[in-house]
């Protein structure tokens, strides 16, 4: 297959480098035509079988949001529990979830037994559903950056919590719960970095030779 032009393929570079996990918000609407599109990149993703296994669900009601909310609250709170005392203290400084100001909240779940793909290519990795999920997460993930949209994953959140919540089918399993809207600021490095909390390791102490 031909390759990309070396400006596209240094822009694409710079748009993984750029991408960031928001928490900071305006709450200026996103018009439903742009999230739309977002949602039509991820349905681009690659999928095991070309099951397209993704879920998505727009999650507009508020008593459904103010649920989450409460939710996340409880398992902030136990979650900086497990520190010890400077790093907990570290660990509450943290703004961790930009809910109550992201415009849209989505929710993408995975169909555990989809009949597209009629089973091709999960029988001995049934994950790759899943996998094929978070692929289109990172579908809507970049192609909100290249927009200007922000994206936060709040993963301090327990699904089975929120199931009934959110009326999800038995044959669903909860993915990622994403805020999405307009970002007040866009840093060159991620915020956990700058907050001091971890740091971006080099390719070299993720890599093996076999």
């Amino acid at each position: 297959m031909p390759a990309f032009p070396s400006e596209f393929q240094v822009q694409l570079r710079e748009l993984f480098r750029l991408r960031r996990d928001v928490r900071r918000f305006r709450t200026d609407p996103v018009p439903d035509e742009l999230v739309l599109e977002l949602l039509g990149a991820a349905h681009l993703a690659p999928s095991v079988g070309l099951s397209q296994p993704w879920r998505f669900i727009l999650v507009e009601d508020p008593g459904r949001r103010q649920a989450v909310i409460d939710e996340f609250q409880r398992a902030n709170d136990a979650a900086s529990s497990i520190y010890d005392s400077e790093r907990a203290r570290l660990y509450r400084s943290l703004k961790l979830a930009g809910l109550r100001e992201a415009p849209v909240h989505l929710l993408v779940c995975v169909e555990t037994d989809p009949d597209a793909g009629h089973g091709l290519g999960r029988q001995t990795q049934p994950a790759t559903l899943r996998d094929s999920a978070v692929c289109a997460i990172q579908n809507l993930w970049l192609t909100a950056r290249a927009k200007g949209v922000g994206v936060g994953w709040v993963s301090i959140l327990e699904p089975e919590r929120l199931r009934e919540v959110m009326g999800l089918p038995p044959t669903w399993d909860w993915v990622g719960y994403l805020c999405i809207g307009w970002p007040q600021e866009e840093p060159e490095v991620p915020v956990l970095q700058t907050a001091g909390w971890d740091h971006r390791h080099p390719l070299e102490a993720h890599l093996l030779r076999r």
